[in-house]
């Protein structure tokens, strides 16, 4: 077992940077963290899509502080929740098949490793709630059923506006708060730590670790960071900056942020103070020009998951081939063996895209260029000359394709 550290420092840190609220109160659990007690503190995952983003960068970076702390942390994939999937404000979520699933989580240890450390002397638990959600009797899901009432269901806000407009709202979304909130139970877990957009269902699981085992869960929530497009970050559409990037699409993605994103960029994905961001926030107020800031959120944003030597590297690779509009000396390589791809088929190929629906997308928002020309054409056909053809998908990825 490891030992458990008292780091004021860090506490106090854990207690305020990035944080939305924290359940019961923040001094119930300070007063927690600054005892000897080891807790067993865990954040969930639904594999709803491949990529892990920076958004969940933030609560795991918190499980970080509390595993450098000597605390027991459970990095929990719900690979059974992921089948009805945390219910959407607009729209009833397809049931996920287990072939989905399993895939979307195929890379997620490699992309949290990045983070934390699922090795070494106090090692993250990485657990799947499959375990025993998928072992519940209806015996089980009855009991679990009569710890809520309908009306306390149905308080939650996106439920709300579901039947104000009208619209569809399915039994199977009803008991999916019962479902995550059972993972509290399951675990016997002390705290657990979500986004801001969970608070609802982590409070539910301190209610049913409340009446399965008498005793406190605390909840912390994380304060939220939009996408670059401006809507919140998700697996499923996959429009954040995505722990699987490369640290080039990383730093690009993150200066496509609106000016109005750094200060809390720095604060949830950087290891910069907040005396230095406070001073940041002053220098902005005063007009100062907003694109040094910007690249250094970048920057420190890439170096926290990659490292300061990829961070470098990325920095370089957006001011030749972005700012100075130039053909970066370091680009992907692909050689094939056959002349004539249809553009859609050759963009999956050289991993331009991930699909052919993706792939159409991009061309027909003219976002392709082949040798510099832009091509809308999603029927295209592209010849791989003998010199080689350079693909270039936005600013800033490009591949050159030659044959064989």
């Amino acid at each position: 077992m490891s030992k458990i550290i008292i780091d004021e420092k860090k506490i106090n840190e854990f207690l305020t940077r990035g944080v939305e609220a924290i359940y019961p109160t923040t001094d119930a659990l300070r007063k927690k963290l600054m005892s000897s007690k080891r807790l067993r503190v865990y954040q969930g995952f639904d594999p709803t899509g491949p990529y892990l983003h920076v958004g969940h960068a933030i609560g795991i970076r918190a499980l970080r502080i509390l595993q450098e702390l000597g605390h027991e942390i459970i990095f929990l994939v719900g690979d059974y929740t992921a089948k009805i999937g945390d219910p959407d404000k607009d729209l009833t979520r397809a049931i996920l098949p287990d072939e989905i699933i399993k895939k979307n989580m195929a890379g997620w240890k490699k992309q949290a490793g990045q983070l934390i450390d699922f090795e070494g002397e106090n090692p993250v638990r990485f657990e799947h709630n499959y375990q025993w959600l998928s072992k519940l009797k209806l015996d089980d899901l009855i009991k679990l059923m009569s710890r809520m009432t309908v009306p306390q269901i149905l308080a939650r806000d996106l439920f709300k506006k579901r039947i104000k407009e009208n619209k569809d709202l399915y039994l199977h979304e009803l008991i999916y708060p019962l479902m995550q909130g059972y993972d509290s139970v399951a675990i016997k877990a002390d705290m657990e730590i979500g986004g801001a957009d969970q608070t609802f269902n982590m409070l539910v699981g301190r209610d049913l670790v409340k009446n399965y085992l008498n005793k406190e869960k605390f909840v912390r929530t994380n304060k939220m960071m939009d996408a670059p497009d401006g809507i919140t970050m998700s697996k499923t559409k996959g429009n954040g900056i995505n722990l699987g990037d490369s640290a080039e699409d990383m730093y690009g993605k993150a200066m496509s942020y609106p000016d109005s994103a750094i200060l809390i960029g720095l604060e949830l994905l950087t290891d910069i103070s907040m005396d230095v961001i406070k001073k940041i926030e002053e220098s902005l107020k005063n007009k100062e020009n907003p694109m040094l800031y910007k690249k250094i959120m970048a920057f420190e944003i890439v170096k926290t998951i990659k490292g300061v030597k990829d961070a470098q590297k990325a920095q370089k690779y957006f001011e030749s081939a972005v700012q100075k509009k130039e053909i970066p000396d370091e680009i992907t390589n692909y050689k094939l063996s056959i002349i004539n791809w249809k553009l859609i088929d050759l963009l999956v190929k050289i991993k331009l895209a991930t699909s052919n629906n993706e792939a159409r997308r991009l061309i027909e928002q003219g976002g392709m260029k082949i040798d510099g020309v832009v091509i809308k054409d999603i029927n295209k056909t592209i010849k791989i000359t003998k010199n080689g053809i350079l693909a270039q998908r936005g600013k800033r990825q490009f591949v050159r394709v030659v044959l064989e």
